[in-house]
């Protein structure tokens, strides 16, 4: 049968991307659908304009540090549609350059919803198109409670378009976008309150981390408030009015809902092709992304399996490799590094403290708690803290984790020693880099247990 194209793939994220344009390098007649922009979450609405925010958010503190350095700063104002257009600006510029590298790679960019209509059919507006492959690569999509009012509130979507920063911000939820969103209002001059249902944020991160991060939060002046959530959303003349699960009632400028994310699967035609969604609507794969129809595959978010952009784009190379590489790659997911920007920011990984103890039992835990060189002149009470636990029986290091200033940038080189598989006794035999909070990591000697 001759099909219109070897790959047709849904979405222009970064899993969508990459696979793409590896392989269109390979020869495939490659075509990729987008309904908004090239890039995805990531670039669009995600880790990158999120990342330049949480830079502007850290001037406050930083003038403030500065004066015990010798500095005199002057009056400063802050100006978050100032901000929101730079921001833009260079969104704008990275779309282009995706734009761009998927053209010079031979990929057809077709503007448009696409559906799937069969096993090796889609179609973008009234256009039926054929291919011998199919790609999702939809991602995901803020996943918003049913209360009343929910309408009144905004997302990580709206939160990056806000035309000016409100007095007071609500924040709800406890994972990495609620902390991070939380850091950024706080910093940038916003009263923050964080509510979280549970009983302390970072669900799925050790421990050690989760606890310290509150303490900063709250010292920083961040209302965090746990094991408490909100029933009902009214608007006001000057904001929003929360209804607590605890009776009680909150009025802000503006509520932020970070509740976890879903699946982009809805109207995709999926199920109607054969493809196995689970209870969440995640595409079923197999280790090389395979779904239940042996000519759809799916890569990235809409997979649910780690939400990351680096492991969505390294799903997106191992399929082109596996399909047009003749190379089949199952992508790894273990050992997989990973940073929070909240303020200050972490870095981990490999096993926490709990799942070290639940999967291999007997562990050694080493810690170093200190207070950044920094800090000592610049004023701020902020410590941080790193942590590496360890196989008694073989001292191989099956977790790394940190807070503190840096975290995202050192336990990238970490990450690669914990993947590696490497023991405590070569992190000992490591010479430290001094001074610096990295070399903490090289010269814990005695374990806490």
């Amino acid at each position: 049968m001759n099909f219109d194209y070897d790959l047709f793939v849904i979405g222009a994220g970064s899993g969508g991307v990459r696979a793409s344009r590896i392989a269109s390098g390979f020869g495939a007649k490659v075509a990729v659908a987008e309904e908004y922009k090239v890039g995805g979450t990531c670039v669009i609405r995600g880790c990158v304009p999120k990342k330049l925010l949480v830079y502007a958010s850290h001037f406050a503190e930083d003038f403030e540090a500065a004066k015990g350095f010798g500095w005199s700063v002057g009056e400063t104002n802050f100006d978050w549609e100032t901000l929101i257009d730079a921001k833009n600006k260079e969104i704008e510029r990275l779309n282009g350059l995706y734009i761009q590298t998927l053209s010079n790679a031979g990929v057809e960019i077709i503007n448009g919803r696409a559906v799937v209509t069969g096993p090796n059919s889609v179609r973008v507006g009234e256009r039926e198109i054929t291919a011998k492959y199919i790609l999702v690569a939809t991602g995901g999509w803020p996943d918003m409670p049913h209360i009343p009012g929910i309408e009144h509130a905004m997302t990580s979507n709206e939160a990056l378009e806000m035309r000016s920063l409100p007095d007071h911000v609500v924040v709800v939820g406890g994972g990495y976008i609620a902390v991070e969103f939380a850091g950024i209002f706080r910093g940038l001059g916003a009263k923050v309150t964080q509510l979280y249902r549970g009983e302390q944020i970072l669900r799925g991160f050790d421990d050690d981390l989760r606890h310290r991060l509150a303490d900063e939060m709250r010292k920083k002046g961040i209302n965090l408030m746990t094991e408490v959530n909100v029933e009902k959303i009214e608007k006001t003349d000057t904001g929003v009015r929360l209804t607590l699960t605890d009776d009680s009632v909150l009025e802000a400028g503006a509520v932020f809902y970070a509740t976890g994310r879903k699946p982009k699967t809805a109207g995709l035609g999926l199920e109607e092709a054969g493809v196995a969604l689970d209870e969440k609507g995640a595409v079923m794969v197999d280790a090389y992304g395979k779904t239940s129809v042996d000519s759809i595959y799916a890569v990235g978010d809409v997979t649910d399996r780690i939400q990351l952009t680096p492991v969505a784009i390294k799903e997106g190379h191992a399929f082109a490799l596996t399909l047009f590489g003749n190379a089949p790659t199952s992508p790894e997911h273990d050992a997989v590094p990973s940073a929070v920007f909240s303020q200050p920011p972490i870095g981990t990984v490999g096993m926490t403290e709990s799942e070290a103890r639940a999967r291999v039992g007997d562990v050694s835990v080493f810690v170093s708690d200190f207070r950044p060189m920094k800090h000592t002149l610049g004023g701020s009470s902020e410590r941080a803290f790193t942590k590496l636990i360890v196989d008694k029986k073989t001292d191989k290091v099956l977790g790394a984790h940190m807070i503190g200033a840096d975290a995202a940038e050192i336990i990238q080189g970490v990450g690669i020693a914990v993947k590696a598989g490497l023991t405590k006794a070569q992190f000992d035999a490591t010479v430290a880099v001094h001074p610096s909070s990295a070399e903490e990591f090289v010269l814990m000697r005695t374990p806490r247990s």
